[in-house]
């Protein structure tokens, strides 16, 4: 499946509440979203994979990718389209070699130590951030703002989306810093109308 980064949807519990998870992300897709991250921190893996299975129906024949946030069992066992790992969520080598080699895997990345360490073989893509604080993610590291970002994207050896507290009206710097899109969470899941809040990150 293509990766196509332009703009990356994170999940999220309770704000996909108002209008239901699966219907949140069928109306994000229809206004311009290219991936979906399933994240549920709260959940067993049984009520994720059931979650997962429910979005890849709802995805299929969408050309968008559903990727699973930490949890590899959950990605093996609902057939997921891949996997994202944190910092501390597991080893990169054991995730590839599990889910193999069509999977696509990511990586979340702070700093330039963090990118220094990776593998690129092992991985498709890398979440870049936070580029500001954000209140879905409470322990989030130092921001990094849009110079912080450039210096990470301009280091990083593969494709990179920017995520942490991003808005439609941030779409252009963050291409202009060189990530390939923003990864949102609230900026969609949160707001009244999904598809136009996605809309709005392509306007302009």
């Amino acid at each position: 499946m293509r990766l196509d980064l332009s703009l990356y949807l994170v999940t999220d519990p309770e704000l996909c509440a108002r209008h239901g998870l699966v219907e949140t992300v069928v109306a994000a897709v229809r206004g311009g979203v290219t991936v979906v991250q399933l994240r549920d921190k709260q959940a067993s893996d049984g009520e994720m994979i059931d979650q997962a299975r429910r979005l890849r129906a709802a995805l299929a024949g969408s050309g968008v990718p559903l990727i699973i946030n930490d949890r590899l069992t959950v990605a093996v066992e609902s057939g997921a389209d891949g996997l994202h790992l944190g910092q501390d969520d597991g080893d990169v080598a054991a995730a590839r070699a599990a889910l193999g080699e069509d999977a696509i895997l990511g990586l979340s990345v702070q700093n330039h130590g963090q990118l220094a360490r990776l593998d690129p073989a092992a991985l498709d893509y890398l979440g870049l951030g936070p580029v500001f604080a954000t209140s879905t993610k409470q322990d989030h590291a130092t921001p990094l703002g849009f110079d912080g970002l450039a210096a990470l994207v301009a280091a990083s050896p593969l494709p990179a989306v920017a995520i942490g507290g991003l808005r439609a009206e941030h779409a252009r710097q963050v291409r202009a810093a060189g990530a390939q899109g923003p990864a949102v969470v609230s900026a969609i899941c949160g707001q009244p109308d999904p598809q136009a809040a996605a809309r709005a990150f392509f306007a302009g």
